[in-house]
C-alpha cells in the first residue's frame, strides 16, 4: 500500500493544470529513460531496481553482523561524507528517541566522522572513544576521499592502540568497491569484514545499500521493513506512467513548471525536529543531481515552527523566487495533553481540549495559508506516521522524482563534475604531489 500523498492544490494559483500537464511528454521520456537506462548517467542507475533486487541473504547477513557489533560496542562510528552518511543519519534520526544520547538503550549509539575536517571535532571524538567500547564502519568506494580517509587514519590508529591490531580488525567494517581501491586493498590485507557498494549506484542514491542499511540495523531499526517500503514505492512508480496517478511524476512536473515561472529555490519544510537530517539528505540529493551547466532549482530547508521565528519573515515577504514543499506527518507516536491552568496567565487554556499534534498541525495549515497569500506556492507531501516502511517509501519517492526532474530539466542527474574543483585547489594549496 502506498502511503505517501502529494497535494499540489496550493500551487494552482501560480501555475495552471495545463502548464503542469504540458510537462507530461518530457516526464514520460524521463520515466522511460530511467527504466530502460538509455539517457546520460545510465551507468549509475542501479538504484532504480535496487529495492526489488536486494537479496534476503544480504539483509540477514547485515542483521547478523549488526547483532555482533551491538554485543561488543557502546558506540558505532560511521565514517563517510555526503551520501555515504547522510542517508543512514536521516533514517536513524527520524526513527530514534529525540534524546537518545541521554538515555541508555539496547543498541549502540551511532555517531559520525569523516563529514568535516574540524580538528576540534576529531579531538573531541577521540576523547569520547578513549572511554567507550566502539566499532567502526568506513564508507568509501576509493578509500582516498580526503575527509573520511583522514578520519579513518586517526580512528584506525586509535583502535589499534586501544585494542591491539587483531581485535581492532574485528571492529572495523569496510563498505567499499567490490574489486579495487585503496580501502578494498587495506580491507583484504587486514581481514576486515566488507560490504560492497555497487558500481552502478552513486553515493547520494546509496542509502538502500549496505552504506545505509548496516548503520540503520546497528541502531536497532527494521531494515526489512525499510526495504519493503521502498520496494512498494518502486513497483508503484514504475507501473504508473501519468502525472495524474504517479506522485513522483507530478512532483517533478510541478517543480519544473514553477521553475519556468522564476521560482528558482525550493524550501523543504518539516514540522518535526527528527526530520532535520532527512532535509539534509534531500538537499544533497537534489543539489548534487540538478545543480550543473548553469541550471537547477536551489534546495534549501527549514524546520518549523522553530524557523518561523527566523526565516519565516523572509519566506513571507522576501524575494518571490521561492516555493515550499511541506513534509506533513499525520499522526504522532505519543499523546501529550495540554493541562488546564487556573490562572491562565499565558492565555493557553483555549488549547486544553487539543493535543500538541493538533496545535502543530494548526500552525502548519496557518503557515501554508499565509505563505500562499504572500506569493509562495506550496506543495504538501504527507505520510501517516514516521516508521521504517514509510521512510523507505519516502526515500525511494524522492530518488525517483529527482531522476525524473533532472532529466526534464535537461541535466545528467547522476554525475557531479563540479565537486572536483575545490578538491583540486585544496590539493594544490596543501602540497599534494602532482597538483
Amino acid at each position: 500500500m502506498i502511503n505517501i500523498k502529494l497535494s499540489v492544490d496550493s500551487v494552482k494559483s501560480f501555475v495552471s493544470e495545463d502548464q503542469i500537464h504540458n510537462f507530461q511528454d518530457k516526464i514520460s521520456l524521463a520515466h522511460q529513460a530511467l527504466l530502460k537506462k538509455t539517457a546520460a548517467g545510465n551507468e549509475f542507475l542501479g538504484w532504480v531496481n535496487l529495492p526489488s533486487s536486494i537479496e534476503e541473504s544480504l539483509l540477514d547477513d547485515i542483521l547478523l553482523h549488526a547483532k555482533t557489533i551491538s554485543q561488543k560496542a557502546e558506540i558505532y562510528v560511521v565514517i563517510g561524507i555526503g551520501g555515504s552518511y547522510l542517508g543512514a543519519r536521516a533514517v536513524i534520526e527520524a526513527l530514534q528517541h529525540h534524546f537518545s544520547l541521554m538515555i541508555s538503550g539496547t543498541f549502540p549509539q551511532i555517531i559520525y566522522a569523516g563529514q568535516n575536517i574540524s580538528e576540534d571535532y576529531l579531538a573531541d571524538l577521540m576523547q569520547v572513544l578513549d572511554k567507550k567500547d566502539y566499532a567502526v564502519s568506513v564508507i568509501s568506494k576509493s578509500g582516498t576521499t580526503t575527509e573520511p580517509a583522514l578520519a579513518f587514519r586517526l580512528i584506525k590508529n586509535h583502535l589499534e592502540n586501544k585494542y591491539g591490531k587483531a581485535e581492532a580488525s574485528k571492529r572495523i567494517i569496510a563498505i567499499t568497491d567490490e574489486k579495487r581501491g585503496a580501502l578494498k586493498t587495506l580491507a583484504d590485507n587486514e581481514g576486515y569484514k566488507t560490504y560492497v557498494i555497487p558500481d552502478n549506484v552513486g553515493g547520494r542514491y546509496s542509502v538502500l545499500t549496505p552504506v545505509g542499511l548496516l548503520p540503520i540495523a546497528v541502531a536497532g531499526y527494521d531494515i526489512k521493513k525499510l526495504v519493503a517500503g521502498a520496494k512498494e514505492m518502486e513497483s508503484f512508480l514504475k507501473s504508473n506512467t501519468s502525472i495524474d496517478t504517479n506522485q513522483a511524476m507530478l512532483y517533478a512536473a510541478v517543480r519544473n513548471a514553477l521553475s519556468f515561472q522564476g521560482k528558482s529555490t525550493e524550501i523543504l519544510v518539516n514540522y518535526e525536529p527528527r526530520l532535520h537530517y532527512l532535509s539534509e539528505w534531500w538537499k544533497q540529493l537534489y543539489g548534487e543531481s540538478e545543480g550543473k551547466v548553469g541550471k537547477g532549482i536551489f534546495p534549501a530547508s527549514v524546520s518549523n515552527t522553530t524557523d518561523l521565528h527566523s526565516m519565516g519573515q523572509y519566506i513571507q515577504e522576501g524575494a518571490r523566487n521561492i516555493f515550499e514543499t511541506v513534509l506533513s506527518i499525520e499522526n504522532s507516536h505519543q499523546t501529550l495533553n495540554i493541562p488546564e491552568d487556573e490562572e491562565n496567565l499565558d492565555g493557553l487554556n483555549y488549547l486544553c481540549s487539543k493535543s500538541i499534534t493538533e496545535v502543530n498541525q494548526g500552525a502548519e495549515e496557518a503557515t501554508r495559508q499565509a505563505h500562499v497569500d504572500g506569493g509562495v506556492p506550496n506543495l504538501r507531501i504527507s505520510i501517516p506516521k514516521i516508521d521504517e516502511e514509510n521512510m523507505g517509501q519516502l526515500l525511494y519517492f524522492f530518488e525517483f522524482a529527482c531522476g525524473l526532474s533532472g532529466y526534464t530539466l535537461g541535466v545528467n542527474p547522476f554525475d557531479q563534475p563540479g565537486v572536483e574543483a575545490y578538491k583540486n585547489n585544496m590539493f594544490a594549496i596543501l602540497g599534494k604531489p602532482g597538483f
